[in-house]
């Protein structure tokens, strides 16, 4: 009788454990998904190249002085974007977009603390459900990736073009997605199962997922090259829904990552097959998913489209823009849910 409460006890413990351990990761990815919307705002406002240096262990706080405040704007002064395009603007229009880039970079600084503080103390605590500890120093090491790759981002437009390269601009938001979704997968599979479960099946909600992801990668092309600034037009690009000019350029297959017009067609045509795969996800899934994850995946899907062309057909406004972004976050996470319960529940 002693002997089955003694293991009654550990198995609550190791419950509550895995419990909090997924409460905890629960809320990195949200600060994820924050860092993720306030990423979008910086790149609509032209923020991000207004702090030329990288300073990770000693960058925490903001210029403190007028003294300071000049210091830092005649580091702005020497390189390109001051120079092609904001030439003449002053300390007080620098400031307004210093400080978007500085809370991108403090909130960046603020999860890798959330992050690695908790874990060590669920770590000597001895806390951590089993099998979790390399999913954790793997998350780990992204988030420690990601900031060395947002400087790797910054310092491409630091030189002759004042702009950032698209190249590692959509590496860097498709990076931040994937922690996000790791993060969600980690935190659902402790709450749920009390251990990691492995990304392994889940049928259309895999497919589905893996479109998502593969529409955020491209939305990131179109940001970086302003691609959604010209065509603002729907549902026809041009007068047209497949207009000339797609492949004008050689090889063939470079016009899907140069050609804006291309690239903006692309996004239009992955959007297309992520709203037909999730009406199709619906459906398939009635009666063997719950209810309000399938309309609430269906209703997101509807949004993040609705925001996509009220976006484009104004232009690129800050506001939509952003929304728009965040709109992603919302739906690729609705996505993973979906997924995770769809499984095989296969643990690693």
């Amino acid at each position: 009788m002693q002997a089955m409460t003694a293991l009654k006890a550990v198995a609550a413990r190791r419950e509550g454990d895995a419990q909090a351990v997924a409460l905890w990761l629960f809320a990195v990815a949200g600060l994820v998904a924050l860092m993720v919307v306030i990423g979008g705002l910086t790149r609509l406002t032209e923020s991000g190249l207004s702090m030329v240096e990288w300073k990770p262990v000693t960058g925490w706080l903001p210029p403190l002085s007028d003294t300071a405040w000049a210091a830092e704007f005649e580091k702005y002064k020497q390189f390109p974007e001051y120079q092609k395009i904001n030439i003449g603007m002053t300390l007080d229009g620098f400031k307004s977009i210093f400080w978007l880039e500085y809370i991108h970079r403090l909130l960046g600084r603020l999860i890798g603390v959330a992050f690695a503080l908790p874990m060590i103390g669920f770590w000597i605590a001895g806390r951590i459900p089993s099998g979790m500890k390399p999913h954790l120093l793997l998350m780990l090491l992204l988030g420690g990736s990601q900031g060395a790759l947002g400087w790797f981002m910054v310092a491409s437009g630091l030189v002759d073009h004042p702009d950032v390269s698209h190249y590692r601009l959509t590496a860097h938001l498709g990076l931040a997605f994937l922690i996000f979704a790791y993060l969600l997968w980690g935190a659902l599979s402790l709450l749920r199962h009390g251990r990691m479960v492995s990304a392994r099946g889940g049928g259309i909600a895999a497919l589905l997922t893996a479109a998502i992801f593969l529409q955020v990668l491209s939305g990131g092309l179109v940001a970086g090259m302003n691609a959604g600034l010209a065509h603002n037009t729907w549902p026809l690009m041009d007068g047209a829904f497949i207009p000339d000019g797609l492949l004008i350029a050689n090889p063939w297959w470079i016009n899907f990552f140069e050609n804006a017009m291309t690239v903006q067609f692309q996004h239009r045509m992955l959007a297309y097959t992520v709203f037909v795969l999730a009406l199709v996800t619906t459906i398939l899934l009635k009666g063997r998913a719950p209810v309000g994850l399938r309309h609430g995946l269906l209703t997101a899907v509807l949004v993040q489209a609705g925001l996509g062309i009220a976006t484009l057909l104004a232009h690129v406004p800050v506001a939509l823009g952003t929304l728009h972004q965040a709109g992603a976050v919302m739906v690729l996470g609705v996505a993973v849910i979906l997924w995770h319960d769809r499984s095989l529940a296969r643990y690693d």
